[in-house]
C-alpha cells in the first residue's frame, strides 16, 4: 500500500514517523510516498519498490516493517535510464542491477529496529533523489539494550 500526497501527514502520524524520539524520518525525507510491507502467515514480509518514468524517485520512498525479519522486494525499473539498488541486508549488502525497463528481486534480512537507507549509487541518481529507507518498527530486544537506568519516554 503506499500513500498519496494529502494522506501522507495522516499515515505518518499513525505509524509514528513524525514524532520526536520515535521514528522521525518522515520529517527527513520529505518527498515521495510511504508503503507497508505485506507480512504472510509465516512471517515472510513482500513490498514492491517502483522507479516511475522520468521521476528519478524511489516509490514508495519510506517503506515500513512492521517488525525485523525477512523481506523480499520486487524493484520494478520503469524509467527510461538505467539505474541499480543498493540495499542493506544483514550480513551483507545486495546490489541489483536494474536496466532501463527491467525489474528485480531482493531477499533481505533486518533484523533489528531502526533505519535502513538504500538508493542508487550510479551516476549521480542518489544526489539527484534516488534515496530511500526502510524502516523496521519494535523495539530492541532486552540482549541489545544499554544497562542503564530507565530512561523516560514520550
Amino acid at each position: 500500500m503506499t500513500t498519496t500526497a494529502h494522506e501522507r501527514a495522516d499515515l505518518l502520524d499513525k505509524l509514528g514517523l513524525a514524532t520526536q524520539n520515535k521514528a522521525a524520518l518522515g520529517q527527513v525525507l520529505g518527498t515521495g510516498s510511504i508503503g507497508q510491507a505485506t507480512e504472510d502467515p509465516d512471517g515472510r514480509m513482500k513490498a514492491t519498490i517502483r522507479i516511475h518514468p522520468d521521476e528519478l524517485t524511489w516509490d514508495p520512498s519510506i517503506l515500513v516493517m512492521p517488525h525485523g525479519g525477512d523481506i523480499e522486494l520486487e524493484l520494478v525499473n520503469d524509467d527510461m535510464n538505467t539505474h541499480c539498488a543498493l540495499l542493506p541486508s544483514n550480513g551483507d549488502r545486495k546490489f541489483i542491477w536494474l536496466v532501463n525497463h527491467s525489474h528485480g528481486h531482493a531477499h533481505l534480512n533486518l533484523d533489528g529496529p531502526g533505519y535502513y537507507w538504500f538508493g542508487s549509487p550510479t551516476g549521480n541518481d542518489e544526489g539527484r533523489g534516488l534515496t530511500g529507507s526502510i524502516v523496521v518498527l519494535g523495539d530492541a530486544p532486552p540482549e541489545a539494550r544499554l544497562d542503564r537506568p530507565e530512561q523516560p519516554r514520550p
